[in-house]
């Protein structure tokens, strides 16, 4: 899903270069009247948008990409410039969190749905509720669904057919496919643990991205699920996740994986189809993980994995050459 046809933050439809380089304290003058749609990812971004670069890790995706704005800094200048306008800052991700409260004003203020309220059965037909079940505004649940007791499902959250929810399960900001479980205790589409330090005080980053959760999928008990910044998170077709699973912000996981207990996910980590990690392994942030990979339980994964390969320790290393070195 595109975050330009988000259905869960208000955004302000009349924007302008002018206004971005306001924020953004540019003092370059504009001579006429450029009208910005949205602020989005490299890969998801149209040809009005805008888009940030802060990292030669997404220069494949910057070459792909339709912005015709990238923020940047002066170390990426030069490069970005070959293929859409720059806007020149000091720092990007601050200056992507400013302009994400342009258009997006309320994308900080979604603590807490007051909107919901207890099921009518007439609007949910063949769906089963249990006691103290909430429901907020244009949520759409799918026919033979079933939703367990204290569960807070939010606002304009959509759900598919033949799913089971769990007894004290929060959803927000979340679209889930057919036939997918969450278990009790889970915790999907809150907001990532994103902030930029400044000396006084944190600011907090902006989550504009939602969950995205396909077919066949199942979330086992206390997992967490973080909606992405800017763009989304998302868990393939026929991926099962273990009890006590993070996933931060903007990850996305293929299909047909399984995921162990207690396995986190730094914001921003790709992990293929058909890989299978053991409990308590952690991957770091910004990584691709290829098709295929074995990763065994309690590694360390620092950095990209290829296709068909199996690792295991910290950091993560050839799985041969651990045991051989642990023997």
């Amino acid at each position: 899903m595109n975050t330009n046809k988000n259905s869960f933050f208000d955004k302000k439809s009349n924007v302008y270069l002018s206004d971005i380089f306001e924020i953004l304290k540019i003092k370059k003058k504009i001579k006429k009247k450029i009208k910005i749609n949205n602020i989005s990812d490299l890969i998801n971004s149209s040809k009005n948008d805008i888009s940030f670069f802060n990292s030669l890790k997404y220069f494949e995706l910057l070459k792909k990409s339709n912005a015709k704005y990238v923020i940047t800094s002066k170390k990426y200048n030069k490069i970005v410039s070959k293929y859409c306008k720059t806007i020149e800052v000091d720092h990007v991700l601050k200056s992507v969190a400013l302009i994400c409260k342009v258009f997006y004003p309320n994308s900080l203020d979604d603590a807490v749905d007051l909107n919901v309220s207890n099921p009518l059965q007439k609007n949910f037909k063949k769906v089963k509720f249990g006691v103290n079940v909430l429901i907020g505004k244009n949520v759409k649940i799918g026919v033979n669904s079933i939703i367990g007791h204290n569960t807070i499902i939010e606002s304009n959250v959509s759900i598919g057919s033949n799913c089971i929810i769990g007894n004290n399960v929060l959803i927000k900001n979340s679209i889930i496919g057919k036939n997918v479980r969450i278990l009790d205790g889970a915790i999907i589409g809150k907001k990532g643990f994103g902030f930029l330090p400044e000396r006084k005080k944190n600011l907090r980053y902006p989550h504009i991205g939602i969950v995205i959760i396909k077919d066949n999928v199942e979330i086992g008990c206390n997992n967490t699920i973080d909606r992405g910044s800017i763009s989304n998170t998302i868990i393939g077709k026929n991926t099962f996740l273990d009890n006590q699973v993070h996933i931060a912000h903007n990850v996305n996981i293929g299909e047909n994986c399984i995921i162990t207990g207690q396995v986190g996910f730094a914001g921003s980590s790709s992990i293929g189809s058909n890989v299978l990690i053991g409990g308590q392994a952690g991957i770091s942030g910004h990584l691709n993980v290829g098709n295929n990979v074995q990763i065994g339980g309690g590694s360390g994964v620092i950095k990209n994995i290829p296709d068909n390969t199996k690792v295991m320790g910290y950091p993560a290393k050839d799985i041969r050459r651990f045991l051989k070195e642990n023997k």
